[in-house]
């Protein structure tokens, strides 16, 4: 096994800046999985790690050896791509038993690396078809069998359930994970989707425009989001964000307020005294997560009214848009609550969750 650190590593592409100073560590046997939009430079990442792009500054690391002129065969890294490239002429077995060959393994030793891969994913069966004849669920299996067939220090996984229906992704996002933490394999994994970072990775970096916005474990990430685009791009629905301002009382019984538009809230004590104690703006994006907003439960005395905008039924529960003023806030609520458009409704909200943000670059304030 063996960490992964990238140091300040840059990547251009013609004009367009893929990679812009990225620094990130993963630590011996993690399961770190790097999340953000398409384009962003997540999987530029990965192939840089694997020594598929070089990079045009910084350093990679692989335990404590400097990769950045290594050949990717020489790197003992494994990897899983999108489309699972796996070679169609050959049976499953073949295609498992590819990395071991080009080893030069022995027969014996490929015969029962190939047997004991297989047994684990659940693919035995399989060793005799071809890749057409199976499914993509079956198609991804063999292709992780093929990654973890010669035992690397470090699994790399480029958004390998995307092709997936969703049943079958959440099915098999358990396995992988369950496999990750069986073989205690170091584990870099790119995906857009927010679902599978937040149940499989031990920690999670978030990346825009080449730019690492925030890492931590899958809470810290939804919990205490680093700016509003990881609050934005980390949860569904993304967190109500309203723009305003905040005003400061003459006196303490006035408190700190919080103005936009037609809502204006009082804020607790304990941000007002933060914001009045810190050279902190005027001008503030005020954050609540949906979750933490509620039409049935009062909580800690902060309220707005508004109206009923839309009701969006989602099974287990029901996403309610309160209009109020000219701000919708979305609200997690219980599925059976009987709402009609156009009602009056209190909305409730936590605030021990409240987040402010500077509207000037988006960075969390509280």
């Amino acid at each position: 096994m063996a960490s992964v650190t990238l140091k300040q590593i840059s990547k251009k592409y013609d004009k367009v800046v893929a990679l812009d100073n990225l620094s990130l560590s993963v630590s011996d046997g993690e399961f770190t999985v790097i999340l953000g939009p398409s384009g962003c430079g997540k999987s530029t990442a990965l192939y840089c790690i694997a020594g598929l792009e070089s990079v045009d500054s910084g350093e990679i690391f692989i335990g404590d050896k400097l990769v950045n002129d290594i050949e990717p065969k020489d790197r003992d890294v494994s990897m899983v791509f999108q489309n699972y490239a796996l070679y169609p002429h050959m049976t499953v077995e073949e295609n498992i038993a590819f990395p071991l060959k080009m080893h030069k393994a022995s027969q014996d030793e490929i015969r029962s690396k190939v047997r004991q891969a297989a047994e684990t994913l659940q693919i035995g069966h399989l060793l005799q078809r071809k890749p057409r004849q199976v499914s993509g669920g079956e198609a991804q299996r063999v292709a992780v069998a093929r990654a973890i067939v010669r035992e690397p220090v470090v699994f790399l996984m480029d958004e390998p359930l995307s092709n997936l229906d969703a049943n079958l992704r959440l099915q098999t996002r358990v396995e992988l994970k369950r496999l990750q933490r069986d073989l205690k394999i170091t584990t870099v994994y790119v995906t857009h989707d927010q679902a599978e970072a937040m149940t499989m990775g031990d920690k999670v970096a978030v990346i825009q425009k080449g730019t690492l916005q925030q890492v931590g474990t899958p809470q810290q990430i939804y919990s205490t989001p680093s700016d509003t685009f990881v609050a934005n791009f980390v949860g569904s629905p993304p967190m109500n964000l309203v723009a305003g301002e905040v005003e400061y009382g003459k006196n303490s019984e006035d408190g700190t307020v919080f103005v936009s538009n037609d809502l204006t809230l009082k804020l607790p004590e304990d941000i007002g005294h933060v914001l009045s104690q810190s050279n902190n703006p005027v001008r503030v994006l005020l954050g609540v997560r949906p979750e933490d907003l509620s039409i049935l439960s009062r909580t800690n005395g902060l309220s707005v009214s508004g109206t009923v905008y839309e009701v969006e039924p989602l099974g287990s529960h029901s996403i309610v848009d309160v209009k109020v003023g000219g701000t919708v806030l979305k609200v997690q609520e219980n599925a059976y609550l009987p709402l009609k458009l156009g009602d009056g409704v209190t909305v409730y909200l936590a605030a021990e969750r409240l987040h402010l943000f500077n509207r000037s670059d988006g960075k969390i304030i509280i």
